[in-house]
Parts: C-alpha cells; sequence; structure tokens
C-alpha cells in the first residue's frame, strides 16, 4: 500500500481531534465535569493538558469544522461534531473557561475512616497499601499466603528506601509505615476496616465472589471499594446486601507515584459514600476524578480509541515512527500512540477496545485487525520484547 500524503499536522489532527470530540460529549451527556474530564487525562496520563483545555487553544470552530469535513467522507459517527461543540463553536466560547471545578465545594467525611483494608497482594494492591499507610492510616491487607504477605512489606520498603536515597523520605518515617501495616491470610481480619479496597485479579466471578464475602465479613457501614478498571461495578455491588456502600476507587499503577484516582459511583451508591470517598481521595494526596459506572470510565473511554485510530491509520499506510513523531511534536504529549501500546500491552489494549466496542456499539470503535493480529502473535509489547516495535 502506498502512504497517504500526510504532514505531521494532518496525522495530529487524524487523531487528535475525534478524541477531542469524544471528550466534549462526555462534558455534553453530563458523565463528568469540565475540570474532571481534563484532570483525568493530565493525572492518568501525563498530558500536559486536558482535551477540552487543549479544544480551547486550539479553537472550537476549528475542531468543529475539520470533523465535519471528515465526518463527510467517513460517515463515522464518531467523526460527527457533537452538538455542544458545534454550538461552541458558533458562540464563540470556550470550554476551559466556563469549566468550573469539581473542588469548587470541598468534600467533608461524612462517615469515619481510620482502618484501611486491602485485600490483594499484587503490584497495585502492595502501592495502595502504601498510600493509605503514608497518609497515616492503620492498614490491614489480606493474601494468600505469608510470602505474598512478606512481598508487600517488601515493596514498601524497596520504594521508601529508594525515597530516602533521593532524601525524600528517612529511616524514622519509613519504620512509622512498616509499622502500620498489618497482614493476614483470612479474610476476617478485614471485621473492622472502615473501607475496604479489593485490588485482585479482573474477573468478574471472583470478584464477585469476594464481595459478597466481604458483605458477611465486614462491619455495617463500612465502605467497600474496587480498584476495577473495566468490569461493571454495578454487577459487585448487587452481589451484597448493601449496594449503597459500594463504590470504585480506580488508583493508577503505580499507586505510590501516579497521582490519579477515578471516582466511580452506581445509581445506588449513597452520596455520603461518594462524599467521603473524594474526601479521602484528598486526604492521601490524589486528584480524585468523579463519573459514573459505565466501560472505560473517564481515561480508558478517551485514551483507547485514539489508539485505536492510530492503528488503523498505519493500516492506512502511514509508517508507525511518523504517526508517534507527529504526536510528540503536533500535540506534545510525552508518548507516541504505538510507544504507549507497548507500554501498556497489546493484550490489554485489545481487551478494553473491545469492552468499549461491545457497550458503546459504534462501529468505529471495533478493534484494529493489526492489533487483534499482534496479540494473536504473542507480540504484546514491552513485556514479550516485541510490539509494535522491537525491544
Amino acid at each position: 500500500m502506498t502512504a497517504p500524503e500526510t504532514t505531521p499536522e494532518q496525522i495530529a489532527q487524524t487523531l487528535i481531534y475525534p478524541y477531542l470530540n469524544h471528550a466534549v460529549k462526555f462534558l455534553q451527556d453530563e458523565y463528568a465535569t469540565a475540570a474532571d474530564i481534563d484532570n483525568g487525562m493530565r493525572f492518568g496520563c501525563g498530558y500536559p493538558a486536558g482535551p477540552l483545555a487543549y479544544l480551547d487553544s486550539v479553537g472550537p470552530g476549528m475542531v468543529r469544522d475539520a470533523l465535519a469535513a471528515r465526518y463527510a467522507e467517513t460517515g463515522d459517527s464518531l467523526h460527527k461534531p457533537v452538538a455542544l461543540l458545534d454550538r461552541m463553536a458558533d458562540e464563540g466560547g470556550t470550554f476551559h473557561g466556563n469549566a468550573g471545578s469539581s473542588g469548587a465545594t470541598v468534600p467533608e467525611f461524612k462517615r469515619d475512616i481510620t482502618r484501611v483494608g486491602v485485600v490483594g497482594t499484587g503490584t497495585m494492591a502492595s502501592g495502595i497499601v502504601q498510600v493509605f499507610a503514608q497518609a497515616g492510616y492503620d492498614v490491614v491487607f489480606v493474601g494468600r499466603s505469608q510470602d505474598k504477605l512478606d512481598g508487600v512489606v517488601g515493596y514498601i520498603a524497596k520504594n521508601i528506601d529508594r525515597a530516602i536515597a533521593k532524601g525524600k523520605s528517612t529511616e524514622e518515617d519509613k519504620q512509622a509505615v512498616l509499622d502500620r501495616l498489618a497482614g493476614a491470610t483470612e479474610r476476617v481480619a478485614l471485621a473492622d476496616a472502615d473501607l475496604v479496597v479489593e485490588a485482585i485479579a479482573e474477573d468478574l466471578a471472583i470478584k464477585t465472589e469476594l464481595f459478597s464475602d466481604l458483605d458477611a465479613l465486614v462491619k455495617p457501614g463500612a465502605i467497600l471499594a474496587t480498584t476495577t478498571s473495566s468490569l461493571p461495578i454495578a454487577r459487585l455491588a448487587a452481589s451484597t446486601t448493601r449496594p449503597g456502600d459500594v463504590i470504585g476507587m480506580h488508583f493508577f499503577n503505580p499507586a505510590p507515584v501516579m497521582k490519579l484516582v477515578e471516582i466511580v459511583t452506581t445509581p445506588q451508591t449513597e452520596p455520603e459514600v461518594d462524599e467521603t470517598v473524594r474526601a479521602l481521595t484528598a486526604k492521601v494526596g490524589k486528584v480524585g476524578v468523579s463519573c459514573g459506572d459505565r466501560a472505560g470510565f473517564i481515561v480508558n473511554a478517551l485514551l483507547f480509541p485514539y489508539l485505536n485510530d492510530a492503528v488503523k491509520l498505519a493500516e492506512d499506510g502511514v509508517e508507525l515512527s511518523r504517526i508517534d513523531a507527529a504526536i510528540k511534536e503536533q500535540v506534545g504529549l510525552p508518548m507516541g500512540p504505538f510507544e504507549l501500546l507497548d507500554v501498556v500491552g497489546n493484550d490489554v489494549s485489545l481487551a478494553i477496545e473491545k469492552e468499549l466496542h461491545a457497550e458503546f456499539e459504534e462501529p468505529g470503535l471495533a478493534p484494529a485487525a493489526t492489533l487483534e493480529r499482534k496479540v494473536a502473535e504473542g507480540k504484546l509489547g514491552r513485556k514479550t520484547g516485541e510490539g509494535f516495535h522491537t525491544y
């Protein structure tokens, strides 16, 4: 195939403008506030600006007109400018200037949180244990074996040792954190926790069983949170007798480093649970963004269609290196789409894209054939030594 004539600017517009349109639809649907949409991409992906702020800098009119021309060519509904973008372009308004702030009303603790439980011993769970312990909370964490529990302590100690070496922590701080930790191999140890955070495998059946078990074990009034990045939280809540106490706390990995937590409510989540979790997220030094319970939440639902579009653009004959370079040079993103796909893992990316396609039923969200082939060939990215690039 002969590569189409594309300048770096055209490559960037082809990939970024649908992403901006998608973000405007989130705002139009009142799925999330403008501030939370922008903060999600800034703190979840390390982007220099959120999509709505970036759209303002480019100009709603320019983006609307370019998308309208592309929609006329493709007929893809994801390229059709959403009504809010159309209106802002006509009125000459801006999104960021009218964004408000997710922190306009400072959230307050409506339930007391003094003791935190974490289920899981993997990297994500270990990081979450560290976040809470460093914020001064006593943390009990549950794993399948003593070796797994020791691994959590070792992970945290290693992280703090690294901070000590950089002059950002002290031996006294390290000991104080470790003194707040208590490991257990039985879930009954969570009985007195005020908040339990689940951070186990992304398997609905396994998580559902866990939430049913926690419902029977954990004291009344305790909040049950899940770190799922993709599974329906309402399904987990339905496995309990207290769906109002169930909420999503999607930490980004590694939790001690990444600032973002997506706070996800179902229609059953009690307002006081939502507000308490938002207050807690701020207290542990994270940026919380609020959204509803649907595939991808904010970050993945905006990020992965853009990555998928990049693969489709490469299928049209544009070189991977040119696409990566154009995105970094023109938009200022820290990584090009293929570099990012290889870091995330093509198997993870494919699974998320399939979930988005299944939930939203948009033909344009169908996974790119090349992405599916890479996964079938075991070329998953950095973790296998080869993905879209070779390592």
